[in-house]
């Protein structure tokens, strides 16, 4: 399996992204929806970036309809929503499958690399990676 910044990803805006592009900066990666109980997250997602992106915190946003249907929306969508109501300005990646025999690579990396193992349960589900790419932990939603 690849390590983390050996892989590439789709923004929401349909470009691909190399993920060692975040090299050296600590990732916080999360899984969300547009319509779900725990989407207020995004205003503390965004308030953690501000605060740390200059000392070299990223917090990357890969939404997800896996669970309960919470984020039916297309990318434009999404990316609109995020923007208009918690005016998030950290990178958001194209809306894939996080969980499950689909799974993205990303995924399918973080779920089998952390410390705690296993398939995703909800959203806003977190995991914290280091500067070279070592997933550090995994912060469940509930």
């Amino acid at each position: 399996m690849k390590n983390f910044h050996e892989l590439s990803v789709q923004d929401i805006d349909g470009n691909s992204v190399a993920l060692s592009a975040y090299e050296g900066k600590v990732k916080l990666v999360v899984n969300t929806a547009s319509q779900c109980g725990y989407t207020p997250q995004f205003a503390g997602l965004q308030s953690l970036y501000e605060k740390y992106e200059a000392k070299g915190l990223v917090v990357l946003g890969f939404p997800s309809n896996d669970f309960g249907g919470q984020d039916p929306g297309s990318d434009e969508e999404i990316k609109n929503y995020c923007a208009a109501k918690y005016d998030v300005s950290f990178p958001m990646f194209s809306k894939s499958h996080v969980t499950g025999a689909e799974k993205n690579e990303l995924y399918a990396l973080l779920t089998s690399e952390a410390p705690e193992k296993g398939e995703v349960g909800w959203n806003f589900e977190k995991f914290l990676v280091s500067r070279d790419g070592q997933v550090l932990s995994r912060f469940r939603s509930r």
